[in-house]
């Protein structure tokens, strides 16, 4: 058993430690975000926290008292930096992970949904990774370079926060908990039919809108995010939505090379097998509409999209993604 003067040990050195984890997880919010809006993947929000002291010490102790055998609270409490990304629907969950594992070394993954679901309940839901920036990291936890990153819909996520809330608050009288466990089953197993029912009219609109004729803003240069969004839906039917903001934003992207059209886009990109220039980028993950659309007008413009002003800051990726388009063209054999 872990012994007091163990415990303090173990509080103290946390919070000394505890401001770098603060720059820690500013880093890692600040890396996830720009690699799922690379990805053009839908989301609601990426949030992150470092554990507070009190937090550290409040798990500690709760650890000790069940554990019989002394640990190392330094490395087996491993949210010490957390995040968590919600997304609108469960499809979007699936790529975030599929895209985070290909990003970072993946220590430990549960899907406690699928968990809870084993055993024949409804209750919480979360896909939870424990993740490296260090790529030789094997199975080692290093709180700097690591983070515990949770996946949620937004109806997972109000479930989970609800619950805790009330649990954690211990207001609720001992006789009435078993009545306060139904109906928090009874409500998760509402919420899961909610989300299937979210991902249904997504896919069923999605469908839809290549059929859908959009009106053009005449109040801005560019296309609309709205005109894409449809034009992207008929083009990459099997691609997820993108956020709002990043339509808007290639919109911008088109805008400098000249194209404020859907009929020019549409020519622009005439000569682009854009199934085979998905295939040659070789993604783990599936991309969304836009950044579909971003590898197929690096195939049709080349050199003259990456020299994009706005493309400065990305250039050294695009480079690396134009090289494998490269090696498409070249003959095979």
């Amino acid at each position: 058993m872990l012994q007091q003067h163990e415990i303090d040990r173990s509080v103290a050195l946390y919070a000394e430690r505890q401001p770098s984890l603060v720059a820690a997880s500013a880093s890692f919010v600040e890396l996830v975000t720009s690699i799922i809006d690379d990805a053009g993947i839908n989301y609601l929000s990426v949030t992150g926290r470092a554990k507070g002291v009190a937090s550290f010490a409040g798990k500690v102790h709760r650890l000790a008292a069940k554990r019989e055998e002394a640990f190392e609270p330094l490395t087996v409490i491993t949210d010490q930096v957390g995040l968590r990304v919600i997304t609108y629907v469960e499809g979007d969950v699936l790529a975030v992970a599929d895209l985070l594992r290909q990003q970072f070394t993946v220590l430990e993954e549960r899907d406690l949904g699928k968990e809870t679901a084993s055993e024949g309940r409804f209750g919480y839901a979360s896909r939870h990774l424990l993740v490296s920036r260090d790529a030789g990291a094997g199975a080692a936890y290093d709180p700097p370079v690591c983070a515990s990153i949770q996946l949620r819909t937004v109806l997972q996520h109000a479930w989970a926060e609800f619950e805790h809330d009330v649990r954690y608050k211990g207001t609720v009288p001992p006789e009435q908990v078993p009545d306060l466990d139904r109906r928090f089953t009874l409500a998760a197993g509402l919420l899961e039919l909610a989300d299937r029912e979210f991902s249904t009219i997504r896919d069923r609109i999605q469908a839809g809108l290549s059929e859908r004729v959009v009106e053009p803003d005449t109040t801005d240069p560019r296309i609309s995010a709205r005109e894409l969004a449809t034009f992207l839906a008929g083009r990459y039917a099997s691609a997820g939505w993108s956020r709002t903001e990043q339509y808007e934003w290639i919109g911008g992207l088109l805008l400098e090379v000249g194209i404020d059209s859907l009929e020019e886009l549409s020519a622009a990109l005439r000569q682009v097998d854009t199934e085979r220039v998905t295939a040659g980028m070789g993604y783990k993950y599936p991309p969304g509409a836009v950044r579909r659309l971003d590898d197929d007008l690096l195939a049709a413009l080349g050199e003259r999209y990456l020299d994009l002003p706005s493309n400065n800051r990305r250039r050294e990726a695009l480079a690396g993604r134009l090289a494998r388009l490269a090696r498409l063209a070249e003959p095979s054999g």
